[in-house]
């Protein structure tokens, strides 16, 4: 089989260069897009009614900073990165719409094999709602 779209989701930990450079070493041979995203926490969702700060400009500094985070990976790569995406909500739900309107085909995400990730974890959300082939790359803890 033969990818034409790979999306590549990352937290922006230290360990998104190594999922990034991986997508990369696999796109380029099949002369596949590349394309990168992040999807982080609606934090107005979880704080409304709690706190008293401007949750937009929160947001929009959040959103910032991590795109900035997004286009340096990109850079980090010998090939050209398609989109940068950053969203925020449900993880699956966005990483979904985002499968639909790019034509993505391929989805590589991390997966950290420790206490935690068993109690709440990302990946069977995933797996049980993405509709294209995924590569779970497992991740040091």
């Amino acid at each position: 089989m033969s990818y034409k779209h790979i999306l590549v989701a990352v937290d922006l930990s230290a360990d998104s260069e190594s999922l990034v450079q991986k997508g990369a070493a696999l796109a380029k041979p099949l002369g596949a897009k590349l394309s990168l995203i992040h999807i982080d926490v609606n934090y107005a969702q979880l704080y409304t009614g709690l706190i008293d700060v401007n949750m937009v400009e929160t947001r929009n500094h959040i959103i910032d900073e991590a795109q900035s985070q997004l286009n340096t990976l990109a850079k980090h790569v010998d090939v050209p990165v398609t989109n940068t995406l950053v969203a925020s909500g449900d993880l699956a739900e966005e990483i979904t719409e985002s499968i639909q309107h790019f034509g993505i085909d391929l989805v590589i995400c991390g997966h950290h094999q420790d206490f935690w990730s068993t109690l709440i974890s990302s990946a069977k959300q995933l797996i049980n709602k993405t509709p294209v082939d995924m590569l779970m790359v497992p991740l040091p803890n």
